[in-house]
């Protein structure tokens, strides 16, 4: 992808919680249009009593004590895998009441991170949210809907419409450039209904206008039964990619969850003492019963910490890595790590940031008991603030300057900076040196034979504080021919 194209997808977004400005203060003041925004989610689960499936409620808690990374445009409660083949019963759906609730709880404790002491108007709350924004209950109530009770592609059609759905169209209508991100938890038949409405009222040309605003990431494909697990004609994810093709970007991960589910299954006394009876959320944190948190993994690939632009699935990122390429069912194509090859890329970078995702969530839980915490440190490389990548442009066997002395901490903690390469997201296959690579200045030495390819170095900022916690800050070096 050209350098220019990169830099445009980042044009909306900077640099995060961490590091927020004075329209925090909502309830005085507007947010700029200048403000750097959320990435924009809708979130389709088939949350469930803990009793019979922790792993959603576990997820949301995660992604509440995160709210201020992102504008959680819809909470949709869908069939899938824990409603076993039956149709989702609608009072599980108390599941997320629940956790708003204990989020609302915590909320002062949480806003303290940022320093923020109200919420925006209703009217304007529900337009754009500028990064490190605390939402309101109200809003989070507000976004809470029912999606398609039951599972497959033979429920689409009449009569399968409902609040969930039709709330995808309106969002994907908005006058907004950001991309609309569906993370899909259980089964995607709402957001699957969505794009029949649309394909059979509009014309083909206003259809594509309308995929091309879609980003799907989904956790494995649970519009089936579980016991039926693997009949993927029956899924109307399938239909989704037969019918939508490369107009939709749709995400199917094979890798990510089942690391996180193992994973955190194995280190589960660190939930116990870092996240369970932490605040009102941590009360509601239930001990897992299968995996931990399998559907993390689609909101960690949006995490906006200058790590990876989430519209790139091959950049790498919190939520793993995929390539376009035959899907499991063997008949549709999409962005996918179920190869072999692709999988073991993506497995050696869950596990290697896995550490610092679960530092993330503890240090948040220790903001929502007590109102104070550890705070990520904010990167910057060469002089340029926000979360975009640095672009540099080289020639081949040059030295490139890679300066990271302007980095900050918001508590004061002393940090340490550690650069290295990602090969699997540049197109130079080579080895590359970088001289000093554990100071805050470095020097990368572009190979001779690098001409016309693409290196990826990751700044990865580690603070002293408790827990440590990480920062990032890509930089993409194109040499020239």
């Amino acid at each position: 992808m050209r350098i220019q194209q990169i830099l445009a997808r980042w044009s909306g977004l900077l640099l995060g919680a961490f590091f927020v400005t004075a329209t925090a203060c909502a309830s005085e003041k507007t947010q700029s249009e200048t403000s750097f925004l959320k990435p924009r989610i809708v979130v389709l689960t088939d949350i469930a009593p803990v009793d019979v499936e922790p792993d959603d409620m576990e997820s949301m808690v995660r992604l509440l004590v995160h709210a201020d990374l992102y504008e959680i445009e819809g909470l949709i409660s869908t069939g899938g895998w824990n409603s076993s083949g039956r149709a989702y019963p609608t009072d599980w759906m108390d599941s997320l009441k629940i956790a708003i609730n204990a989020y609302e709880r915590d909320l002062p404790n949480l806003m303290k991170r940022s320093g923020q002491t109200g919420f925006l108007p209703a009217d304007q709350e529900s337009q754009k949210q500028s990064l490190g924004y605390w939402p309101s209950p109200d809003y989070l109530r507000s976004r809470t809907l029912l999606g398609s009770l039951e599972l497959g592609v033979g429920k689409l059609g009449e009569g399968n419409d409902s609040p969930g759905s039709e709330l995808i169209i309106r969002l994907a209508d908005e006058e907004d450039d950001r991309p609309l991100w569906i993370t899909v938890w259980g089964g995607a038949n709402t957001l699957a209904q969505a794009i029949w409405r649309v394909k059979h009222d509009r014309t083909e040309e206003e259809f594509r206008k309308f995929l091309h605003k879609l980003y799907v990431y989904t956790i494995t494909d649970q519009d089936v039964p579980w016991g039926d697990r693997g009949n993927y004609a029956f899924s109307s994810h399938q239909w989704i990619r037969k019918t939508c093709g490369k107009d939709i970007h749709f995400i199917w991960d094979e890798s990510a969850w089942l690391t996180q589910n193992s994973t955190g299954s194995s280190n589960w006394k660190e939930y116990a003492t870092h996240i369970q009876g932490h605040g009102n959320l941590g009360k509601i944190y239930p001990k897992n019963k299968y995996g931990v948190e399998g559907d993390t993994p689609s909101f960690l690939h949006v995490f906006p910490n200058g790590l990876n632009d989430p519209t790139i699935p091959g950049q790498v990122g919190w939520g793993g890595y995929f390539r376009w390429g035959l899907s499991l069912d063997g008949q549709t194509e999409c962005y996918t790590n179920t190869d072999p090859t692709v999988k073991a890329v993506s497995q050696k970078y869950e596990n290697y940031f896995y550490p610092a995702t679960f530092a993330s969530f503890a240090a948040r839980m220790d903001w929502a008991a007590e109102g104070k915490g550890n705070r990520n440190p904010v990167v910057v490389v060469n002089k340029e603030k926000g979360l975009a990548p640095v672009l540099v442009s080289a020639g081949p066997g040059t030295e490139i300057r890679l300066d990271a002395s302007g980095t900050t901490d918001p508590d004061g903690d002393a940090f340490t900076c550690h650069w290295w390469v990602l090969p699997e997201a540049g197109t130079y296959a080579g080895k590359v040196e970088i001289l000093k690579s554990d100071d805050s200045c470095a020097t990368l030495c572009v190979p001779e034979d690098a001409a016309g390819k693409q290196i990826h170095v990751i700044c990865e900022v580690t603070d002293k504080g408790v827990p440590a916690l990480k920062g990032y800050r890509r930089v993409i070096v194109q040499v020239a021919e």
